[in-house]
């Protein structure tokens, strides 16, 4: 049975991306998308899953005097290896441990040699982003400009920088069990394999909810939101941008 804190709405949860989904790429979302996020709770069980760790989705999400945590019935930061109900931590989950410090010093100092050799037309810093349920490996540099981060987008979209540099890395550490996973503009997710964001789901399970909703970007295979939007559990909704999420959400869930 749903639990009594969640009885006021019928058993139906709706989960979204961030990026390009809540909200433009590593920007603030906007009044409209917190408000429309508000009215949508009134109906539904709601929660965000991201590869992001809390401090990054707090910054994009906790605007226009919001707070995540207490915003949304769900908070799954780094696919749910560290997930919150309630405002309440549930668990967490250590790349470093899974992984141990022998195998993961030669892969990230091989990360680091192939960035350095790679010829891009710019780069920045922060290239291996380490988290606690992944690392996040960017060839361009975390610390790049909005402007920055679209240019390398495009130039991304031409050259397979991203997708290049992962096939690299599946044939060089092929017994890792890891995944790779490309998201928004500039970078691609690692983590064990099955650490992906149908992670996020297992916390779900006591719940028994009827119907839960998956609204992402990076839908395509490859993309970080592919399994979770791909999987049985799931009902999948691609959306391309915010301005398409309130769309949706006001077309396909909010009529009266």
């Amino acid at each position: 049975m749903v639990s009594s804190v969640f009885a006021d709405r019928p058993k139906k949860l709706v989960l979204f991306d961030v990026d390009e989904t809540l909200t433009l790429a590593r920007q603030g979302a906007s009044l409209e998308m917190i408000e429309t996020l508000q009215t949508l709770k009134k109906k539904f069980v709601i929660g965000v899953v991201s590869g992001s760790n809390l401090v990054k989705v707090s910054e994009q999400l906790s605007v226009h005097g919001r707070n995540v945590i207490s915003d949304f019935d769900y908070v799954f930061t780094e696919n749910g290896l560290v997930a919150y109900k309630l405002g309440k931590l549930l668990e967490s989950q250590s790349f470093i441990n899974h992984v141990g410090e022998d195998r993961y010093k030669p892969f990230v100092n091989f990360i680091l040699h192939y960035i350095a050799d790679l010829d891009v037309p710019i780069k920045r810093g922060t290239f291996v982003e380490f988290r606690n349920g992944m690392i996040n490996v960017s060839p361009l540099g975390r610390n790049a400009t909005i402007a920055e981060r679209n240019e390398f987008e495009a130039y991304d979209k031409k050259h397979n920088v991203r997708a290049n540099f992962i096939k690299v890395l599946q044939e060089k550490f092929p017994d890792y069990g890891l995944t790779y996973s490309i998201g928004g503009k500039i970078s691609f997710d690692v983590f064990p394999h099955g650490w992906d964001k149908t992670y996020s789901l297992k916390h779900l399970a006591d719940e028994e909810f009827e119907e839960i909703h998956f609204v992402g970007d990076k839908t395509q295979p490859g993309g970080n939101d592919y399994e979770i939007y791909a999987d049985s559990r799931t009902i999948g909704h691609s959306v391309d941008g915010p301005a398409e999420t309130i769309r949706l959400l006001k077309d396909s869930f909010l009529k009266a």
